[in-house]
């Protein structure tokens, strides 16, 4: 279970990807004052939280409802973090889990961002929840109680680093600068595309194979 979860917290890691989410909440909270970040920080991390957790707890029955089985969730799913892991390497915008540079435009009118862009697509964005209906699809807590709050925590974990880079934000940029944010982005991005992969294969032998 330790190998799994390890997997997991990497998988959450790299697709809300802090560092590549502090160089745009830098640029996005620039002219306001210390206390005007970390309100912002605060407020937008806690309502990614919230939307995460309700795909945490229904992912599964949402697919079921849907009639998505998880060998197809888990393909299409893999798939879209593998355009997501494209985008890393390459160090372009994507909507998966960032802003779009009109909606970036738009937010810099706005005096809080915590909602839109922060929450929502930057932090709990269409990658981020995909990869909580893949972790957590056929996942029953009431079967398998430990597993689940153990993946639990590793999401909380995650969220908790978030907030913590998204607070040394200008710190952060001073130290790495955007050219050496966009080679950890890059880095991650192989790591990401590897686990698309795997998703996609599990999905595909599942489906095609019943394993």
């Amino acid at each position: 279970m330790l190998d799994q979860l390890v997997t997991i917290f990497v998988t959450f890691l790299v697709v809300i990807d802090p560092i590549g989410v502090a160089p745009i909440f830098s640029a996005l909270t620039r002219g306001g004052n210390d206390r005007y970040r970390r309100r912002m920080a605060f407020k937008g991390a806690f309502i990614a939280t919230l939307i995460m957790l309700f795909f945490l707890f229904t992912g599964d029955a949402l697919l079921r409802f849907l009639g998505i089985s998880l060998a197809a969730f888990r393909v299409s799913g893999g798939a879209l973090l593998f355009l997501l892991a494209i985008d890393m390497v390459f160090a372009r915008p994507s909507g998966l889990r960032s802003a779009t540079v009109r909606e970036q435009e738009e937010a810099q009118y706005k005096d809080d961002i915590s909602v839109f862009p922060l929450a929502f697509p930057l932090l709990a964005g269409p990658g981020t929840l995909t990869t909580i209906l893949l972790t957590t699809s056929g996942l029953r807590p009431q079967e398998q109680p430990v597993l689940f709050l153990s993946l639990l925590g590793v999401l909380l974990s995650v969220l908790l680093l978030t907030l913590l880079t998204l607070l040394l934000a200008p710190l952060l940029m001073k130290l790495l600068g955007e050219t050496g944010a966009n080679v950890i982005d890059r880095i991650l991005g192989v790591i990401l595309a590897a686990l698309a992969v795997q998703f996609i294969l599990e999905g595909l032998r599942a489906g095609l194979f019943g394993a």
